[in-house]
Order: C-alpha cells, then sequence, then structure tokens
C-alpha cells in the first residue's frame, strides 16, 4: 500500500473526532480498564509481597526522615537490590502482556466507520494468532528505549511522537516496525504541531479522571487510543 497525506486537517477537527470515537465507545473503555488494571494490580500486590516491596518503601519513608542524603543512599541500594529487579522485570512482563489491548481499540473504531456491529470479542483482537507476538515484540523494543529517554523528557516525548503510528500502521497497513517508523517520522516533519498538540490533549485527558473523580479514570485511561486514531485516520491513506 501506497502511504499519501490528505489535505492538511485541523486541530480542532481530529480533537472533535477523537472524542466521538472514544464518547462512543464507553462501555468498551470502561472494560479495557477493569481488565488492564484487574491484572496488572493483581500482578503488583502477588509480586510486591514476594519480593518484600512493601518493607522496602518502609525504609525508604525513614531514610526520607534523616534527610536527603540518606534517602538517595537507600534509594540506590534498593535499586540494586535483587529483588526490586525482580519486580521491575514482572512489572515490564505484565504490562508487555496487556499492550495489545490497545489494538482492539482500532478495530472497534474502524468497526464504527464502517457501521459494523461491536462486540466485546473486538479488545482481544490484539491476542489473535501471531500477530500477539509482532505486537508484544514492538512493545518490548519501544519500551526500552523509552525507558532510557524518561530521564531526558523532551527525549521522552519526541520518542512517543515518532512512534505514534507504528501500531496502528502495522495493525491496518501490515508494515514492519522500521517501515512503521519511517513513515511515522515522514509524518511527523509535515504534521508535528498537530501531532505535539494532541498528544499534549491526550496525555492529560487519560489522567484528568483519575485526578479530579477517580473512578472516571476508567473511562479516561484508554483515551490515547482514540486520539491516536483519529490523527492516523486524517493523516495516512490506505489506498492501494
Amino acid at each position: 500500500m501506497q502511504n499519501k497525506y490528505p489535505q492538511k486537517p485541523g486541530i480542532d477537527f481530529i480533537l472533535k473526532q477523537a472524542f466521538f470515537y472514544w464518547n462512543k465507545t464507553l462501555i468498551f473503555q470502561l472494560m479495557f480498564s477493569i481488565m488492564y488494571f484487574g491484572i496488572f494490580l493483581t500482578v503488583f500486590f502477588v509480586f510486591a509481597g514476594k519480593y518484600g516491596i512493601w518493607e522496602q518503601n518502609q525504609e525508604l519513608i525513614a531514610a526520607m526522615k534523616q534527610g536527603t542524603e540518606a534517602y538517595m543512599e537507600k534509594l540506590v541500594q534498593i535499586s540494586a537490590n535483587e529483588n526490586t529487579q525482580k519486580m521491575s522485570l514482572a512489572i515490564m512482563l505484565t504490562t508487555t502482556f496487556l499492550y495489545p489491548l490497545n489494538l482492539g481499540f482500532f478495530q472497534i473504531f474502524r468497526k464504527i466507520d464502517l457501521n459494523e456491529k461491536l462486540e466485546l470479542g473486538d479488545l482481544l483482537v490484539g491476542y489473535n494468532g501471531l500477530n500477539f507476538f509482532r505486537y508484544i515484540g514492538y512493545y518490548v523494543f519501544w519500551f526500552f528505549i523509552f525507558r532510557f529517554t524518561v530521564p531526558t523528557v523532551f527525549l521522552a516525548v519526541i520518542w512517543v511522537c515518532v512512534t505514534l503510528f507504528v501500531a496502528p500502521l502495522m495493525f491496518f497497513m501490515d508494515k514492519r516496525i522500521f517501515e512503521a517508523i519511517s513513515l511515522n517520522f515522514k509524518a511527523l516533519k509535515v504534521y508535528f504541531i498537530e501531532i505535539f498538540v494532541c498528544v499534549l490533549v491526550a496525555f492529560f485527558f487519560k489522567y484528568l479522571g483519575f485526578a479530579l473523580f477517580l473512578i472516571g479514570g476508567l473511562f479516561t485511561f484508554p483515551f490515547w487510543n482514540a486520539m491516536i486514531y483519529s490523527l492516523y485516520k486524517s493523516i495516512f491513506s490506505e489506498k492501494n
């Protein structure tokens, strides 16, 4: 498939479109969050107890009361602890396993465009067949680079923008990871302002529900996928 960019879309149109998809799928947003946090928190609490994470947190709190220097020394000590590293690995493997849940929203949004009936099973489409291994392979690759760029903040934001469309390009156009990143980078150069603004809106709205209503976060947490799809649909063409 060839990729060409249509007439430059307005930010307001992209945002309205994203909120339209989100509003039409609130029950799926809720089910996504219940499954995601249900699995994640179960794993977290099981391994936190197994590896003594609660006790380590108590040690950190005690060190904090002694001063910044004591706190930093304890933090370094705990970070180098074998159990802490095992806990980090358990969390990474869990988020990797959960990543394909996001792909289900692309299936759902496309069905809305085609006026097709939505099913709860659509959320699990990312786990079908060998594509599951493609998606988790991409997420592992993405995560390791993101982890090293996080301390800089700026580079982390750039990495997010450079890889924003990789998942939908893999899902809809069957692109390989580096081919998708290349197409993503080309789109970023043309639509940088639109993409950057929409990324910021999506980030803040994603966590707004937790900040204001707590339980509302279960509805806003998956909003990110609606914004990605709206941008993807506005920028890329799947025509042969």
